[in-house]
């Protein structure tokens, strides 16, 4: 059974970061939802909510996915810490502090994983380099023609 917030808002910020950095590992890896459920004894349907947030994931079960995606436990928590102080600046209805927006992790898209995998591909650090300094001048052009 899903687990909203009391306001009804959608999914519990934590939740949404939690299946969001699973859905990142997965990507990296290049695992297909079905993939992952079928390494974790689950639907795919049951991991599209699990990386929305939509249902939480069980600390037994968030276990499970930390084996099948090869990383630590820990891995999916990092940055909660953020999102539980967004938290306590206040209550929908009972305070007058709006609620801070989370941005969405940029990790997460789809291209941004691609090109993560592709450089982690290469062999050669004389390659890497020369890519990272070549998306810095790009980056840095790009942004000279919006000022300008």
């Amino acid at each position: 059974m899903p687990r909203t917030r009391l306001d009804n808002e959608g999914p519990d910020p934590v939740d949404t970061h939690v299946g969001a950095r699973v859905k990142t590992r997965r990507l990296m890896l290049g695992l297909s939802q079905e993939e992952l459920a079928k390494a974790i004894g689950l639907t795919f349907q049951q991991v599209q909510k699990y990386e929305r947030g939509t249902n939480r994931i069980s600390v037994s079960r968030l276990i499970d996915i930390s084996r099948s995606l090869r990383v630590s436990f820990d891995y999916f928590l990092e940055g909660c810490s953020n999102i539980s102080n967004t938290r306590k600046l206040g209550i929908k209805g009972v305070s007058d502090t709006k609620q801070a927006v989370l941005e969405p992790d940029p990790m997460v898209k789809r291209d941004v994983v691609e090109l993560v995998r592709a450089y982690s591909a290469i062999q050669k650090p004389q390659l890497k380099k020369q890519i990272l300094e070549m998306a810095k001048a790009m980056a840095a052009a790009g942004n000279e023609n919006e000022k300008g």
